[in-house]
């Protein structure tokens, strides 16, 4: 699972990382300010926060400094940085604000890091429950099992990059685009767009065709990279094109037999909306 994560509480999303070294949870203040306060408007929950941090900071509080910042995806989709905190700290928060929500959000706290140890001990725990999560928001047992295919393909390709330097998070972003843009002939924000999308998971909301052309297109990147021992960035833009090209190719060649379009507009962002 990647260590960067959203979380649900109850209707509320929750952004979260996962330090591997420390084996600690990091939490969204703002988002869980959000829980507490009710607010789903996030600007509100950002100025409660604000004013918040500034009455604890002249109370002579440590919460405030036990703190950090990390890059969260925003509300824009891109990386930004945020007020972040572990649990512990979370717990202090928590009592400095009036909420019914309180205790809930405690036990959920806790759960979801017992979770995480669990997964790292056993790694199949993380894939049953990324598999129970899509089936209660509707998706098909054929829709997982294309999702879950697509995700080791993608591992094993991401898993290559990184032995072969490139960097992760940026450079991964732009051969991901490049391969995306190759096959499907937009980029992955434009795709984002079609669907509505805004910081959800782009292949959370792919149909059947759409995980199956991703997986062909990434599955030949990270064979025809292999061939060539492709390493850096520069270098494996080229086996990302051909990659991307073969998938294209398949993708035009489906659309000519039945006379439908791969891309779609459709997500499942009405599904969730109703859960």
């Amino acid at each position: 699972m990647d260590k960067n994560q959203l979380a649900i509480f109850e209707n509320y999303k929750i952004r979260r990382y996962f330090d591997e070294k420390k084996e600690i949870w990091y939490f969204s203040v703002i988002n869980i300010i959000a829980v507490l306060t009710e607010q789903e408007d996030y600007q509100t929950a950002k100025t409660y926060w604000t004013t918040l941090k500034n009455r604890l900071k002249n109370e002579g509080s440590e919460v405030v400094t036990k703190c950090d910042q990390l890059k969260m995806i925003a509300q824009d989709g891109k990386m930004r940085a945020t007020d972040v905190a572990n649990a512990e700290t979370i717990f202090r928060i928590i009592q400095t604000v009036p909420s019914k929500k309180a205790e809930p959000l405690k036990l959920w706290l806790a759960k979801v890091g017992y979770e995480r140890i669990q997964e790292i001990s056993d790694p199949e725990r993380s894939i049953n429950r990324a598999r129970e999560n899509w089936q209660k928001h509707g998706r098909s047992k054929s829709w997982i099992q294309q999702r879950m295919m697509g995700q080791e393909i993608r591992n094993k390709l991401t898993d290559y990059w990184k032995n072969n330097e490139v960097k992760e998070q940026k450079e991964y972003a732009i051969l991901t685009n490049i391969i995306h843009q190759e096959w499907s002939g937009i980029s992955v924000q434009g795709h984002k767009k079609i669907k509505g999308l805004k910081t959800q998971n782009l292949r959370d909301h792919m149909s059947d065709a759409e995980l199956v052309f991703t997986a062909l297109a990434e599955l030949s990147t990270r064979q025809i990279a292999e061939t060539m021992k492709t390493k850096g960035l520069a270098e494996n833009k080229v086996p990302a094109r051909k990659g991307g090209n073969i998938a294209k190719k398949a993708r035009e060649s489906l659309e000519a037999k039945t006379g439908k379009g791969v891309i779609t507009g459709k997500s499942f962002l009405s599904v969730n909306k109703k859960k």
